[in-house]
């Protein structure tokens, strides 16, 4: 029977939580002195995840490696959990100082070692000999982060931290324990004394190690980055966590044409590929309002925009041609979709229409596109777009009328559903409808109110709903950049009837009115679309009752600054 291993450092040498690859059954738990010792048993197991770096890198740019760049935004306030790991030369060095020396002289900007850091240097030592001594065992040990691991479990950053101020947090190994549990690890394990030479968290953390461990050998590894980078010496530099296992959903909403479990398979596709990014909690009463309220800062996602989610689900869940991508867009899809093709080596070709702002244009071009203007309106850029497809063989990325594209789009409602629990509303901006397809598709038969947010002059959702089918409406807003689809599409429609509670309208007044106080109050520079559920608080267009727990999503921060000065005067 191959077994499998999950490995943590701890004051004895290596505490090993090792069990049978294939099913649940309690794992053995023990301390060695060497983890060659575990390698070197004739019943060995096949695969071990370490809670320790593995491959270190000659230089270090930014703060630490690769992997650990990538998983620190997926934390939330785990975050410092994560030690910046510096160069080779800094690792191997005995001394303090010494290390501090070759950090600072390998790192951009320069970086010194932390004091906690340089207590695992002897461990990470120890594994980078092995492995370098015997390259066959390359394949069998992979590096691991705790803290992923209980992140992919929980799907959002944990609540608790297990420490607080080096001494064990009783919450913080409650909530761990919970989700091992709920992993198929047998509580008598889980509650029972940690062995000789350990303590309780790292028995914990070899734990979590090897429901990773056994998530790989079923096939659901994923590594941060995706393919794992190499250093000077051939060993792997990157953090394996796994695929989340779906969560249970009521047979009422797999009717739905976008289901969460999509959703769940796009956000562990595109995790290391698009941000995690921030909630700013304002607190009850702000705004004048009565309401506890929060802003979902969406324009701090890559290229600007929530965009690139769906971006990136489409190409890493469709074959891409020779002929590369293709998109219509105003704007912020077509710099999603540059983005996303420039970061997996992919042509695109962009059109655009005329009304889009040259700050949109300039990013499209900034990341490599070919930009096409393809009309005057949205509509007339898709026309010109499906002609090229039809002409190319391109893939075509929709910007709202694909399963690919709302999935993505969803992983953002996912995102903060786990960073705002206790939601009762979100406000949402709505062009195309793609953004709240997915967030709707999330939320669909939970307690959350999803609200859409439209221009007075721009109603293609609201318009849809009401007639029960899409419709074609007139475009006419200050927003119409970003917001100015004349048509939803049944796929939006369908996701949305029944999951958006209603759509407010709001004037373009009201809008750039948001534009200012977001800039004057919060010196955030975001688009007229993406301010537009901001618009929509403020000016009334949505009135919260008391004490209700409102998130407004922000989401658009591809604006023209020269028009943003003169609006905030």
């Amino acid at each position: 029977m191959k077994r499998v291993a999950g490995v943590d450092g701890c004051k004895g040498g290596w505490i090993a939580a090792i069990a049978p690859a294939e099913d649940d059954s309690a794992p053995v738990i023990r301390v060695v002195p060497r983890l060659s010792d575990l390698l070197a048993e004739p019943d060995a197991p096949v695969l071990v995840a370490v809670d320790m770096p593995i491959g270190l890198p000659d230089r270090i740019e930014g703060s630490g490696r690769g992997p650990e760049q990538l998983v620190r935004p997926l934390l939330g306030g785990r975050q410092s959990s994560v030690f910046s790991i510096p160069s080779r030369s800094a690792v191997e060095a005995q001394d303090y100082a010494e290390a501090c020396r070759l950090a600072l002289a390998t790192s951009q900007p320069p970086r010194r070692v932390s004091k906690q850091g340089f207590h695992l240097f002897p461990k990470i030592r120890e594994i980078d000999g092995l492995l370098r001594a015997e390259p066959e065992l390359v394949m069998r040990v992979v590096e691991v982060h705790p803290e992923l691991a209980f992140r992919t479990l929980a799907g959002r950053p944990l609540l608790h931290p297990k420490k607080i101020k080096g001494a064990i947090n009783p919450a913080g190994m409650a909530e761990r324990r919970r989700l091992l549990a709920q992993a198929g690890l047998p509580v008598s394990v889980l509650e029972g004394p940690a062995p000789r030479g350990a303590a309780p968290d790292d028995l914990l953390d070899a734990l979590a190690a090897l429901v990773v461990a056994r998530r790989i050998a079923a096939g659901r590894g994923t590594p941060f980055p995706d393919p794992p980078g190499r250093d000077s010496h051939g060993l792997p530099i990157a953090i394996w966590t796994f695929a989340p296992d779906p969560p249970q959903q009521d047979a009422a909403m797999t009717d739905r044409p976008v289901t969460r479990p999509m959703i769940d398979e796009a956000a562990a596709r595109i995790a290391g590929h698009a941000r995690v990014t921030p909630v700013m909690r304002l607190g009850a009463g702000a705004l004048g309002s009565e309401a506890d309220i929060s802003l979902k800062l969406e324009c701090l996602q890559h290229a600007g925009s929530f965009k690139t989610r769906g971006a990136f689900n489409n190409l890493l869940s469709l074959s891409v041609p020779e002929a590369g991508v293709s998109a219509a867009s105003g704007g912020n899809h077509g710099a999603a979709v540059a983005y996303a093709a420039q970061q997996r080596g992919v042509k695109a070709t962009i059109f655009v229409p005329e009304i889009s702002p040259a700050a949109k244009i300039e990013a499209i071009r900034r990341f490599g596109a070919e930009v096409v203007i393809g009309g005057a309106q949205y509509d007339d850029a898709q026309l010109a777009c499906d002609r090229f497809v039809a002409e190319t063989g391109a893939l075509k990325i929709h910007p709202f009328a694909a399963p690919e594209t709302i999935a993505g789009q969803g992983t953002l409602g996912r995102e903060w559903d786990g960073q705002e629990p206790d939601l009762d509303t979100v406000l949402v901006a709505v062009g195309g409808g793609g953004l709240i397809s997915g967030i709707a598709s999330w939320f669909a038969g939970s307690r959350v109110k999803v609200v859409g947010v439209e221009p007075e002059g721009s109603r293609a959702l609201q318009a849809a709903l009401e007639a029960r089918g899409p419709v074609t409406v007139s475009v006419e807003s200050v927003a119409a950049d970003s917001l100015g689809a004349r048509n939803v599409g049944q796929l939006v429609h369908d996701c949305c009837q029944g999951a958006v509670d209603h759509v407010a309208l709001v004037p373009d007044a009201a809008i750039t009115e948001a534009q200012k106080r977001l800039w004057r109050d919060f010196r955030l520079a975001i688009e007229p679309g993406g301010a537009a559920a901001f618009g929509a608080l403020i000016a009334g267009a949505y009135k919260p009752g008391k004490g209700e727990r409102l998130g407004v999503l922000v989401c658009g921060a591809n604006v023209d600054l020269a028009k943003l000065a003169v609006i905030a005067g």
